[in-house]
């Protein structure tokens, strides 16, 4: 079985149409679906059940620790980590089974942007590459219940850039596949700060994760220099 497990905050606007599409693309006795809601005032909770999928109240603020959350509930032999605002492959079950079949114990899809702006594409076309850089947790994320557990699953102690950290960690005891598919991503957080500044805030957290600053910094950081959903 596969776990889909999605962590939400106010994504009601998305989480139905999520839910529906991972369903309507796998068999119900393949995949088991999980959103972990951080208790959002808009309703997100009652769409995601609405649509089909088990809802389970995070315990702890955190996208790390509604993951963890997830994963500890979840029941499949691979773990599939999504974002409420992701359009998901349509062959993301055979996709994901081949690669692990393969060997590659974790991986994720390229992506490409909701959106036609020139300069999103080029950081879409990044996603091809293996670079750090070139990932994260738009992209999705697969990875077998046993590497997850064997790495102690996310690091809580990263407010963001939890997707980077663990992936570092993968690729330091196994095959980490780049899949050559492509998820669709949402580009709000473009629209509403404009990509030069979204650029600028990446590359910020980037310098101080390399850095190896606290991570409550880089979060505060990040958070002050957009307006972060």
């Amino acid at each position: 079985m596969l776990s889909v497990i999605i962590p939400t905050y106010n994504e009601a606007a998305h989480i139905g149409r999520l839910v529906a599409e991972l369903r309507r693309h796998a068999p119900a006795d393949a995949v088991e679906i999980l959103v972990v809601d951080a208790h959002s005032p808009d309703g997100t909770a009652a769409a995601a059940r609405a649509a089909g999928a088990t809802v389970l109240a995070a315990p702890a603020p955190g996208r790390a620790a509604q993951l963890n959350h997830g994963a500890r509930q979840a029941r499949g032999d691979v773990l599939y980590f999504v974002h409420a605002d992701v359009g998901i492959h349509p062959g993301y079950v055979a996709t994901i089974a081949a690669a692990v079949a393969r060997g590659h114990a974790a991986g994720c899809y390229r992506f490409r942007f909701d959106s036609a702006h020139p300069l999103l594409r080029i950081n879409s076309y990044g996603t091809r590459f293996k670079g750090i850089m070139s990932r994260g947790g738009d992209q999705t994320l697969f990875v077998t219940r046993a590497l997850f557990e064997q790495l102690g699953g996310f690091n809580e102690q990263f407010v963001i850039m939890e997707d980077f950290e663990i992936i570092q960690r993968i690729r330091r005891v196994a095959s980490f596949h780049i899949v050559p598919l492509e998820v669709v991503v949402s580009a709000r957080k473009y629209e509403t700060n404009g990509w030069l500044r979204v650029q600028l805030a990446n590359l910020t957290a980037f310098a101080l994760y390399f850095l190896k600053q606290p991570p409550p910094r880089i979060a505060r950081t990040y958070k002050a220099l957009l307006n972060y959903r």
